[in-house]
């Protein structure tokens, strides 16, 4: 009986590498701290549904990150009025919230982290995470255009599905673990002075990419 050849595994090699590819990619570009991180980090300190949250900020990246994968970067790149109105959208949207967060911040101080807008049901928490995900430009950037250019390297479409699985187990793995370690941590998170710094970095956080949207516009 003849040895396997090199050739007989080399589909799934190439599988297995796209698979890690996606993933480090992936990680690389959900972890830094943003509008998401920021949101599911409060939604875990206030344990308001953060499962939830988490889940559809992953749902919200599967669905845009394979629009990137098959081809959805071509028309954000082909189209200035739909990059427009994403990057205007988004400027309104973090400038309010970033208020929210600051008048939350100065005038809650001696109270427990308060609800973003008071999101106290699991459709108003829904509602809320997919405004901070689908009005955040950057989303788009990160999922459809970075993601769906790195993803052209791929000839075969086995191999395409391998760095969109990869990137989609990048951001299960980070949105579950921030939102189960925010809330592990909350008795701690949750103290006056902690809250009050976390909102004021979020506000920072916040008036810095709509002011960063504004300089590249």
């Amino acid at each position: 009986m003849p040895l396997p050849r090199f050739d007989d595994y080399k589909a799934y090699i190439l599988s297995l590498l796209a698979i890690f590819k996606g993933f480090t990619i992936g990680f690389g570009l959900i972890a830094p701290i943003g509008v998401q991180n920021s949101y599911i980090l409060s939604q875990g300190i206030k344990q308001n549904f953060h499962f939830t949250a988490a889940t559809f900020c992953i749902l919200c990246d599967l669905v845009l990150m394979s629009i990137g994968v098959f081809g959805g970067s071509a028309l954000i790149h082909s189209n200035s009025i739909i990059a427009a109105l994403l990057t205007w959208g988004g400027i309104i949207f973090l400038t309010i919230y970033g208020g929210i967060f600051l008048k939350t911040a100065i005038f809650n101080q001696s109270q427990t982290v308060q609800t973003l807008a008071k999101p106290t049901s699991r459709v108003a928490v829904i509602l809320t995470t997919l405004a901070v995900t689908l009005l955040n430009p950057h989303v788009y950037l990160d999922t459809i255009v970075i993601i769906g250019s790195i993803s052209g390297q791929f000839a075969v479409t086995t191999e395409k599905l391998a760095f969109l699985l990869g990137t989609c187990l990048a951001s299960v793995a980070w949105f579950y673990t921030l939102s189960a370690s925010a809330a592990k941590f909350s008795p701690w998170l949750n103290k006056p002075t902690v809250q009050r710094g976390i909102n004021i970095l979020i506000a920072f956080i916040m008036w810095s990419i709509a002011i960063s949207l504004v300089l590249n516009h």
